[in-house]
């Protein structure tokens, strides 16, 4: 992992009381953009951030630019020929290539779009470079809005996404410790984490999400994992209805 630079340092006086937290965002990320009428809008992640600036929680915080991560880091998880195309593809060539897109199940969902590469350097670098200073003690806290790309399979872009960040990032934590806990609560069920860690004890998947006749469709109550990794994937579905108040009494 390489070292980690533009921080801008936090102004507040150090306490050693208090949570250290690293936030990594990239300025680049708003100018993304999936096509007219895609609900997947990254410029939102740069609205979060006017707003953190706004209410002035950067000063209270480590800010860190990601650093584009190489083929290598992201093919840990996702095989070579999969990301070879996702570095490849343009909307030039897409007419040439429709075979490889419906491998991929790069399409309407999953569009290409300029700079779609770029893009998923960039979110997956952020969830990898805060998984390393977690495990080299240098913060408490991470936190990567452009990130949490969870339906991203080994081979098959998926829900929005086409790298899955949050696999990479549980992967370098396994580098440091010996079980990780992934709690997701997207009102979609997080499939690619949990397929990717199916047949493992020591990644634990839980997923709080909707369920029945809604996107991925998976998530069923009875999907527990196999062989090693029988009881370590842990699904909550949920039907239309769910209040605050009920959300927060079953998550305790």
């Amino acid at each position: 992992m390489t070292e980690i630079s533009n921080a801008e340092q936090s102004t507040e006086p150090t306490d050693s009381s208090k949570r250290r937290v690293s936030y990594f965002y990239d300025a680049e990320i708003g100018n993304y953009h999936y096509g007219v009428g895609h609900p997947m809008k990254p410029h939102r992640v740069r609205i979060t951030h006017n707003l953190i600036v706004n209410y002035g929680l950067h000063k209270k915080m480590e800010v860190f630019r990601p650093k584009p991560l190489s083929h290598t880091q992201m093919t840990r998880f996702h095989s070579d020929d999969y990301i070879d195309f996702l570095r490849n593809i343009t909307l030039d060539t897409m007419a040439n290539n429709k075979t490889q897109l419906q491998r991929f199940s790069v399409g309407e969902d999953c569009p290409v779009f300029d700079g779609m590469y770029e893009f998923c350097q960039t979110y997956t670098s952020g969830s990898i470079e805060g998984a390393a200073r977690l495990n080299h003690n240098a913060t408490d806290i991470v936190i990567n809005w452009a990130g949490g790309l969870h339906h991203a399979k080994k081979s098959e872009a998926s829900g929005f996404c086409y790298v899955n960040d949050c696999v990479l990032a549980i992967l370098e934590l396994l580098k440091q410790h010996q079980r990780v806990l992934y709690v997701d609560i997207d009102i979609h069920h997080g499939d690619g984490v949990e397929e990717a860690f199916y047949s493992t004890n020591r990644v634990m998947t839980a997923s709080f999400h909707k369920f029945g006749d809604y996107f991925p469709g998976t998530g069923d109550v009875r999907d527990k994992g196999y062989g090693e990794g029988v009881n370590y994937a842990i699904n909550f579905p949920l039907k239309d209805g769910m209040d605050d108040a009920s959300y927060h009494s079953i998550f305790k």
